[in-house]
């Protein structure tokens, strides 16, 4: 966010002089971009963004890429605060990250299904479910309450308009 402001400020300014550097790391795939760099990893990558739905996209896909490639995916969503003016527009009230290994076969099985219209799943715990409702990676939330559980759970988390994500949570052998 703040490559991002900085990028926003110099072309509102006279000159719109934009850092070639600055401009090379506004792109929405640089972290991953260094992380493959970095590690010479040659695996495939996706970096998206769907606004408030965009933990329930990535969770899609990485399901559909693990179920596919019959290998692990790692997901990340993550938020931070934008600085103003673009608080302003999109407030947050704080960052959230969250991460986790999909892998093909393991001791809980997930199952997605799109869900018109469906309530999401909400937290049982106030401050979670407040974090849950302002930032689009704690959209996750539910999931990870259902994860850490013993028993099967049905959720839902938040998508595109009409379309919300409806995720089973089961139970397999450990």
């Amino acid at each position: 966010p703040a490559n991002c402001h900085a990028m926003c400020e110099a072309l509102a300014a006279p000159e719109r002089l934009v850092s070639p550097t600055r401009f090379t790391n506004s792109v929405h795939n640089v972290a991953a971009g260094y992380w493959h760099i970095a590690t010479h990893a040659m695996t495939a990558s996706t970096s998206l963004g769907a606004f408030d739905a965009s933990f329930a996209a990535g969770l899609l896909e990485a399901a559909a890429q693990c179920a596919y490639t019959q290998a692990p995916v790692l997901l990340v969503a993550c938020d931070v605060p934008y600085p103003e003016p673009l608080h302003g527009v999109r407030p947050l009230p704080d960052a959230f990250a969250v991460a986790m290994v999909l892998v093909p076969q393991g001791g809980r099985r997930l199952a997605l299904a799109v869900a018109a219209d469906a309530e999401p799943t909400r937290c049982s715990d106030a401050a979670l479910e407040m974090l849950r409702g302002q930032i689009p990676a704690a959209r996750a939330l539910p999931l990870l309450q259902a994860l850490a559980g013993p028993q099967a759970a049905a959720l839902v988390i938040e998508g595109l308009p009409q379309q919300a994500l409806a995720v089973e949570v089961e139970v397999g052998a450990a």
